[in-house]
Order: structure tokens, then sequence, then C-alpha cells
């Protein structure tokens, strides 16, 4: 099969940063789809593993955790899923990624595919929305009659994307979001945003400027440690902050004298760990599915960069290392 893979990790302006290579198919295990990848969409997260995980000596390393596309075999324990059906799925993190024509994922964290969406649409969706449908109910335990009001740092980016939506439509929450470029903040308003406020300026001052002296919930999808400060001068006692980026150093001390709590998302945990309630991933995404279908939440596909090819595979990492891309970028094809 074809993949886009490599064997060092290095920055993206290194020729071989990643590579077209051609690998053996795999065959898949007690419940395993085999699935025939049709779109894929980049995050952050094979930003960081392109730059620190080395394969062993002489083999590759297919990244990548979001994917949309068609069983073609399926394991002997399979339940859920047959051949010819359209799925959508994240993937878990300890295992080769999607970046390839055939891949190996457990049906316990696959969805079927929104009908209403072709495959690069639908290949937007999985990793982000898992991301932030588990940091708000999850973590912060929203509920469809929470009434507060709720921070986004970050809003346009692809887990923002999908979180600004789930607050807006599911929730009573009062949902600010984060922006600092014209076209980000039009985006964010876009997605259902109440008000949107600028970042690169203090975010206590901002949330006064619309009238907010203080939100229960925030959630800080990415430079953590460069908003924290603000971020505990503007949480509410008892307040709640989740985090799913990766600071250097993160001090919950100074949260202690308001009683806030800090909560971390990781939504590779519950594949990585086989979690015992692992399959709450494919009926997350299910929902996700009949959401979309619905109308309800729509997809966050703001680039497609072409064929899947390690060209332009490097283009869209290189984009999202410069922190200034909106939503999610799709490649599509072989």
């Amino acid at each position: 099969m074809k993949a886009v893979a490599y064997r060092q990790a290095l920055p993206i302006t290194d020729p071989h940063a990643l590579l077209d290579v051609t690998l053996p198919d795999p065959v898949p295990g007690n419940r395993d789809l085999l699935v025939e990848v049709r779109a894929i969409s980049v995050n952050p997260v094979d930003i960081k593993v392109r730059g620190s995980a080395n394969p062993p000596d002489g083999e590759h390393k297919v990244i990548g955790w979001d994917a949309a596309g068609v069983v073609k075999a399926v394991g002997d324990g399979v339940s859920l899923f047959k051949p010819g059906d359209r799925v959508f799925y994240a993937g878990s993190i300890t295992r080769p990624g999607a970046n390839s024509e055939l891949h190996l994922v457990d049906e316990r964290i696959v969805g079927r595919m929104p009908a209403s969406l072709d495959f690069a649409q639908a290949a937007a969706l999985p990793l982000t929305a898992i991301t932030a449908w588990e940091l708000l109910f999850d973590r912060l335990a929203v509920t469809v009659d929470s009434k507060d009001a709720l921070l986004v740092i970050g809003a346009a980016g692809g887990v923002g994307s999908i979180l600004v939506q789930l607050a807006r439509k599911l929730t009573g929450l009062t949902v600010i979001g984060t922006a600092s470029r014209p076209e980000t903040r039009q985006w964010v308003q876009e997605l259902g945003a109440h008000h949107v406020i600028d970042h690169t300026k203090p975010l206590a001052a901002e949330l006064e400027g619309i009238g907010f002296k203080e939100v229960k919930y925030v959630a800080s999808l990415n430079q953590t440690d460069r908003h924290y400060a603000e971020i505990v001068k503007l949480i509410a006692p008892q307040g709640h902050l989740a985090v799913i980026d990766d600071p250097a150093v993160l001090d919950a001390m100074p949260l202690k004298r308001k009683s806030a709590a800090i909560h971390w998302e990781f939504m590779f945990a519950r594949s990585m760990f086989e979690t015992p309630d692992m399959q709450k991933q494919h009926a997350l995404l299910n929902e996700v599915a009949r959401l979309v279908d619905a109308g309800t939440l729509r997809t966050t596909l703001a680039e497609h960069y072409g064929t899947i090819n390690a060209d332009n595979l490097k283009r869209a990492h290189a984009l999202i290392e410069s922190n200034t891309a909106k939503g999610k970028i799709v490649l599509e094809g072989f």
C-alpha cells in the first residue's frame, strides 16, 4: 500500500521530514476494521509526534489521526460494522496512523460517517469532535441545562471550531471565543459564539469589556502557559478549567483560593488504555454524525490541500506549526 511516513524525527523544512513510501498491507486483528482510507485531516498531535518520536532503526513511522473511508475487511470479533460501511474515526496513538491507503482501527472507536458529508468533510471531524465532546460533557460535566459562561481560548482552531458549536447548540451556556485576526474572529462568530475577544490582549480586561467579571468554565486549547495568569484572574470561584495542550509547567496552587478545578482532556486515553468505556467513542461519533445530518453541527473543514502525499502533508504541517490555521486541513485520495 501507499503511505506517507518518516524514518527520523526532523523539522518540517527537511526534505526527509515526510516521505512517500510503499508498505505491506496490514491484516485485521480480532476487533479490527481494515479501512480503505479516502480522506484524512491534520492535527497538532501529528506535528508533535513527527517532531519527537523516532521509529526503530530502518523502520518507517506512519502518523495521522483522523480519517474517513470504507471498511474493506473485518476481524473475527467485529460486530458493529461490515465491509462496505462508510466510517470516520481518529484511531489510537499507540498504533500506526492513517496516512496510508489501508489502515487498521479498533471498531470500538469508529463511527458511521455522516450521510450528508463527503469523505473530505467527514475527515475533518473525528479527533476534534471527540476532544470537544469529552472536554465539555465528560470533564467539565456541563449539561444541556447549564446557563453559565464558557470561555474558549483558541476558538478558531480545530477543537475550538467544534467546541463552540457543541456549547452553543446543545447547552444553555453563553459562549465566548477568543481570536485575534479578522478572518478568525468572523469564523468563530459564524460557528455560533455569542462574543469574540482578542487573546493577544489581557483576557480579564477583554472579558470586562463585554460585561463579564468572571466565567465559570474555561477551555484552554492552546498556549495555556501564556494565558494562565489571566485565567487565574478571570475564573469564577469554584470554577472549572479544562486543558488539552502541553504547557511546560502548570502550577495548580494559584487556583486554590478559588477552589477551582483543573481537568485534563486527552482523547486517546480510552484507546491507549483500552478502558472499560472505550466504546463510548463509537457512540459519541455516531451522535456527532446524527447531529451533522440533522443540520445541528457543520463540518469544520477550512482548507483542502489536495491528494495525500508527502509534499502536500508537509504544507499542512507547516501551516499548523505557524499557529495561523483555522478549522481543519484535509487531504483526499492517493
